[in-house]
């Protein structure tokens, strides 16, 4: 396992990426005490869903509040409320 400082990871972040992709474990240092863990993306637990990419964003009411975004948004914060 490499270990690198925070300024390191700063001036060399796309070489580190590259070799954290390729396999390799990084764990990423401030003042010598571990702060983060930099590793390859487990990829069969990756879930990409059908749309990825095609970068349409949806309303998120399917009709307008008439002026009641406010319990609109305390039911969406309580977990209630069907769309």
């Amino acid at each position: 396992m490499k270990k690198v400082s925070i300024q390191e990871l700063k001036k060399n972040l796309s070489s580190l990426v590259d070799e954290a992709a390729a396999g390799r474990s990084i764990l990423i240092t401030r003042h010598r005490r571990p702060v983060a863990f930099l590793s390859s993306a487990d990829l069969q637990h990756l879930h990409i869903g059908k749309r990825f990419g095609k970068a349409k964003l949806e309303p998120l009411l399917s009709r307008a509040t008439r002026e009641r975004y406010l319990v609109v948004l305390a039911e969406d914060r309580r977990g209630g409320g069907a769309r």
